[in-house]
């Protein structure tokens, strides 16, 4: 069994920034050469995740709403007594979805659904460039 880890960056916006890295991803499986296994796909960084959608205006629309509702920006954070940064919602958020998102690898390929995309969500505050790692384990 193979087991390799890549990593990529990412550049992303301030507040809720959505990036498809289904692409990117299936890249380095290939590059790869595992055929059967797992790709596990993880952001580094406390206000990011990763999770799974179909990558369309409309349901990238309705995630940020529903985030807004949930972990609204404009309630009371304890987090900001500590930093004074502004960003509790966004911690809470990445929390919430999550830093990793895995998928199994079949005849070389991730094996997603039909609609489903792999994406980085970047809740900050501010711009980022995020690394993401790959790590694929199989034959």
């Amino acid at each position: 069994m193979k087991v390799i880890e890549k990593r990529f960056l990412v550049n992303t916006k301030a507040e809720l920034d959505i990036k498809n890295i289904t692409d990117k991803g299936q890249s380095i499986v290939s590059e790869s050469g595992v055929q059967e296994g797992m790709a596990l796909f993880f952001v580094s960084g406390s206000t990011a995740a990763i999770t799974n959608i179909e990558y369309e205006d409309g349901l990238l629309h309705d995630i940020s709403e529903a985030l807004d509702r949930l972990f609204p920006k404009d309630a009371y954070y304890k987090h900001h007594e500590k930093w004074q940064d502004g960003n509790g919602h966004s911690h809470i958020r990445a929390s919430f979805i999550g830093p990793s998102f895995t998928a199994p690898i079949s005849g070389g390929r991730i094996d997603l659904g039909t609609w489903q995309q792999i994406i980085l969500c970047d809740m900050d505050v501010k711009a980022r460039e995020r690394e993401v790692k790959v790590k694929i384990m199989g034959d």
